[in-house]
């Protein structure tokens, strides 16, 4: 038998999750940076996180290390970016990459109050060229000192985040966004994790 107390902290969270925001991994090598991205995304109310693994074998996820964030967020796995892309766009996704350079906007300016796909590269080389090239949007975390980039756990922290807030101001939190026979499913569903 559930405890009540749990039942109403799996439905709280149930009512602020964000189905309409999700998180690509474009072949992040080091499973502890999926992990961390796991609980920022469960944090956040993101529960579905696509792996895009092209160049680096599907990472294996602890659950010391994702503080069982990997129970909560789904995962779904793609071999190519053209089949990953065209089944965030078929869900309505406006698919935005994260790309160090010219042709990037600010983080600031895009708008994630809608549909949105974060895509994020792999430590070393980032996002591929063709992710970066078949991306609707190209953005990137306005930097001020010596180096280029942030790890790739906390520059998808800091961008969650500022999709958060951004919803957040909008009113866009506020409302459950699932259906109801969605939010009785998961929340069965949940109870018997």
């Amino acid at each position: 038998m559930k405890s009540d107390r749990r039942i109403e902290k799996l439905s709280r969270a149930l009512r602020l999750t964000q189905p309409d925001l999700t998180v690509v991994l474009e072949n992040i090598h080091d499973p502890h940076n999926v992990s961390a991205i796991l609980r920022t995304c469960d944090a956040v109310g993101v529960r579905k996180v696509n792996l895009l693994y092209t160049a680096e074998s599907f990472p294996k996820i602890g659950k010391k290390s994702s503080a069982s964030a990997y129970k909560w967020v789904e995962r779904r796995n793609f071999r190519s970016v053209e089949t990953c892309y065209k089944t965030l766009h078929e869900e309505g996704h406006v698919v935005a990459a994260s790309v160090v350079g010219e042709g990037s906007v600010s983080l600031y300016d895009v708008d994630m109050v809608g549909k949105v796909a974060l895509v994020f590269g792999n430590e070393h080389r980032g996002v591929t060229q063709e992710a970066a090239s078949s991306a609707d949007v190209r953005f990137q975390i306005p930097m001020h000192g010596m180096v280029q980039s942030l790890n790739v756990s906390v520059a998808c922290a800091i961008t969650l985040y500022e999709a958060l807030r951004q919803r957040i101001k909008s009113g866009d939190i506020g409302r459950v966004k699932l259906s109801e026979s969605e939010f009785e499913k998961t929340l069965e569903e949940w109870q018997r994790k």
